[in-house]
Parts: structure tokens; C-alpha cells; sequence
């Protein structure tokens, strides 16, 4: 069994994943959740993601640009080494911010913006993405399936608005579960859900 309950030998026989869709979050550094929530504060869990050992928490920011902002920006825990803010494309465009796409952790010349915590707020000079697709696998999982870290596919969603994604990330961990992660302007222009399945194309 794997994400969502499903059975990795139909899935791999089939050449199928599932898909989640994320809405715009933060990571937090562990000074910057400092100084926004106050010295030695920690993340309160609210629920668990589809990843291990990753949740969402009860604590919200705001973000603030010189064209606009937006309130209650999920933070996703635990801390990372360094803040990171996944918005959605649209939120960008509101924004006024450039959209930059990239693969998690590939922040070097991205926009800044500022966070808005109940204790402080911090100025990021750079951090903010729009997270290119990609799928998560157990090493288990990209095994069976034939593939490695880093390799790229194209992925196709069937349905009324069906679709192929192209240069989608695989990403293969030992803590990793099956489960490809696009964002929800995307997932609501494909008009799926969470747990849907899609065919990658080999």
C-alpha cells in the first residue's frame, strides 16, 4: 500500500500515480519563525501531509509587497534551513512579483517580499516561488517503477480537461511517498482532485 491506500503493483503495472494539488505556503527558517512568532516558539501541528514527517500548521502570515498582500499563508513545518514562500502563479500576478518556477530549494534570484507575523516581520530578499511540478517516490517506489533521482517525464491527466505535463521532476527519497504535486491553478484548470490518478509516459 502507498499514498492514498493504493496498491504500488497495480499502480506500477498500470504506469500510474496519484495527484495532490497544493495551495500557497511557507517554509520557515528557524530566526525568521522567531521573529515573527517570538523567541523559542515552536509550530503547533494541525494536520499531517502526505509526505513524512511533513505537516501543516495553525500558524498563519501575511505577506506584503509593494502592490499588495495576502492574509492567512499556511505555514508547513518542520523548519528548513532557509524561508521559502510557494505561491500560486495568479497570487504572483496580484503580487506584482515576477513568476519564477522553480524546484524546491532553488531560491538564488527570486523575489522578496515581506512576512507578517503576531511578533515581527521579516524582509526577504529573495524565496519566493511558483514550485515546478514534480513527483515524490519512496526509493522502493521509483525502483519498481524504473526510475532515479533527478530523472524528468511527461505525465498525462485524463478527464474533461485532460492534459500532458511536461519536465516533471522525480524525486526519490527514502522518506518520500508516491505522489505528484502540482499546484492548485493547476489542478482546478485540469478539474481534478486530490487522488486522482495520471499516467506517466515513458
Amino acid at each position: 500500500m502507498t499514498t492514498y491506500g493504493l496498491d504500488i503493483n497495480k499502480l506500477v503495472e498500470e504506469n500510474k500515480i496519484p495527484v495532490s494539488g497544493s495551495n500557497r505556503h511557507i517554509h520557515l527558517s528557524p530566526s525568521d519563525l522567531e521573529i515573527l512568532f517570538g523567541k523559542g516558539y515552536q509550530l503547533t501541528k494541525m494536520k499531517d501531509l502526505s509526505q513524512p514527517g511533513q505537516f501543516a500548521a495553525k500558524e498563519c502570515v501575511k505577506i506584503k509587497t509593494d502592490k499588495g498582500e495576502k492574509d492567512s499563508i499556511r505555514i508547513l513545518g518542520p523548519v528548513r534551513g532557509k524561508t521559502q514562500i510557494e505561491l500560486l502563479a495568479s497570487d504572483c500576478h496580484s503580487l506584482g512579483l515576477a513568476i519564477s518556477v522553480r524546484d524546491s530549494g532553488d531560491i538564488a534570484s527570486t523575489p522578496g517580499l515581506e512576512i507578517i507575523g503576531p511578533a515581527g516581520s521579516v524582509k526577504i530578499k529573495e524565496g519566493v516561488i511558483v514550485a515546478a511540478r514534480h513527483i515524490h517516490m519512496h526509493t522502493s517506489e521509483a525502483k519498481a517503477f524504473g526510475y532515479k533521482d533527478k530523472d524528468r517525464v511527461s505525465v498525462r491527466i485524463d478527464g474533461p480537461r485532460s492534459t500532458t505535463f511536461h519536465n516533471v521532476l522525480i524525486r526519490v527519497h527514502d522518506e518520500y511517498a508516491l505522489d505528484m504535486h502540482i499546484d492548485l491553478d493547476e489542478i482546478n484548470a485540469c478539474n481534478i482532485k486530490n487522488g486522482d490518478l495520471a499516467q506517466i509516459i515513458r
